[in-house]
């Protein structure tokens, strides 16, 4: 066996911690977690705190990283274990400025790691960007050195069910699919839930009581993924306020930043760690792609926690039916329907088609024209291309003939722009399905919330 070098990374609290030592029961022959916003010699020092821990019975003084590496490869060679594992976790804090740290990182595995059969290396990260950045696509002395990499997503719809099955809070399918419009998968979040109490104390109790455990969760988790979080910030928080999306130069209009390179690679930051995504209308360039916000946590944050004067501790049980509810449930909903595009395939029986899919924005170029904006669009090679229409409610969802004309005015309009030949499908994504009136034959294919939780 050759050594082994693997990368785990995903946003704050998705479990990558707890996978790894659970995997290995807890087992290193050394184990060193980064310091947030700890500065070079910080970490040198906890660094050595650690080796000392492990077992090092004198560690020398620490002057730079090479330093520290080879005093790890030194005191590894003393360990008896077969196989000696290493857990770095949040390796991103530790890439201080002019630290010198990826290059002691590459002298480390080159110069003695890959001489050695015995030795298995895992990094451990929630800044995704650095680690893909840094080591995943590494073309220096890291470059092809990773064995295995792990991108640990969220929960599903599905796997959230389970969890809250297994921590006996006894939900309904409705009350997980809206807690997961708050929380989405990450599994802490999940695990602060409290049972005994219905659906909306609990978001009651982990948002706006006194010591509520997630009120500041959002500075905390965008410090955690960025040195300079308020770029990332600033995007997040325009974002948010646009339905749609924006363009990278509407962005950069709106936050005032350059155009240059700065600000694409913030943008791809913020998509690597799966705050935002990325869409292009059919028959567009990639000039036009559109940025949305697409964090389920980050959304509920903006819409009913910052700037919320309230110290009502049942605010959210008495802001449940009001207008901002119900326009925030609509654009959630929307949000859990793209991260569930596997189910809504598998639901449209299309999971052996090959498709693409895009949401599709048209802006009128003049008065006499009619703008239109379609959720969700999915471009199959079977000659069919199906146009989503999610729309969240409690019960089942009535078509009415104002809606109904809608709907056949968007078709007309993407008939007409698009020029397709393909063969064009109505698709419903609802809560609990239609009411069967004379509109609802208008829609060849229906789904609803229970498809996503397969």
């Amino acid at each position: 066996m050759t050594s082994l070098n693997s990368s785990i990374y995903g946003r704050r609290r998705v479990g990558k911690t707890y996978l790894v030592r659970e995997t290995f029961n807890y087992e290193f022959a050394f184990h060193h977690t980064g310091v947030q916003n700890g500065d070079r010699n910080r970490q040198l020092s906890v660094f050595e705190k650690s080796l000392v821990a492990a077992g090092l019975s004198k560690c020398p003084k620490l002057n730079d990283w090479f330093d520290a590496f080879d005093a790890l490869g030194n005191f590894l060679q003393s360990v008896p274990n077969k196989k000696k594992i290493i857990f770095i976790d949040e390796l991103p804090w530790m890439d201080t400025p002019k630290s010198d740290f990826i290059s002691a990182l590459e002298h480390f595995w080159n110069g003695w790691a890959t001489m050695r059969r015995d030795i298995v290396l895992i990094i451990c990260g929630s800044a995704t960007s650095w680690i893909v950045s840094k080591i995943v696509n590494n073309y220096g002395g890291l470059h092809n050195r990773l064995t295995r990499q792990i991108f640990l997503k969220p929960f599903s719809l599905h796997e959230c069910e389970l969890f809250s099955s297994a921590c006996g809070l006894k939900m309904t399918r409705m009350q997980v699919l809206q807690t997961y419009m708050i929380l989405g998968g990450v599994p802490y979040y999940w695990s602060l839930l409290r049972r005994g109490l219905s659906w909306a104390q609990n978001i009651d109790f982990l948002f706006f009581d006194e010591n509520s455990e997630l009120r500041n969760e959002f500075d905390a988790l965008y410090s955690s993924l960025f040195k300079n979080k308020e770029p990332y910030i600033q995007i997040v928080r325009a974002l948010g306020k646009k339905k749609t999306g924006m363009t990278r130069g509407e962005i950069a209009t709106t936050i005032e930043q350059d155009h240059g390179g700065t600000l694409s690679k913030t943008l791809k930051d913020l998509e690597l760690c799966g705050f935002i995504r990325t869409y292009t209308s059919i028959g567009k360039t990639k000039k036009d792609t559109l940025y949305q916000l697409y964090d389920n946590f980050t959304l509920f944050y903006f819409r009913f926690v910052e700037g919320n004067p309230t110290k009502d501790p049942q605010f959210w049980s008495r802001s449940i039916g009001g207008g901002t509810y119900n326009a925030w449930c609509g654009l959630a909903f929307e949000r859990v329907c793209l991260q569930h595009i596997d189910q809504i395939k598998n639901a449209l029986g299309i999971t052996g088609v090959i498709s693409s899919v895009y949401s599709w924005l048209y802006r009128p170029k003049n008065n006499n024209e009619t703008g239109t904006q379609i959720d969700l669009l999915i471009d199959r090679a079977d000659g069919v291309i199906n146009l989503c229409e999610i729309k969240f409610s409690q019960g089942k969802y009535e078509i009415k003939k104002k809606y109904a004309d809608e709907l056949r005015q968007r078709v007309s309009i993407f008939q007409s722009k698009t020029e397709t030949k393909k063969a064009v499908f109505m698709v419903m994504i609802t809560t609990e399905g239609l009411v069967n009136n004379e509109y609802a034959g208008d829609v060849q294919n229906q789904i609803i919330a229970e498809d996503l939780f397969r």
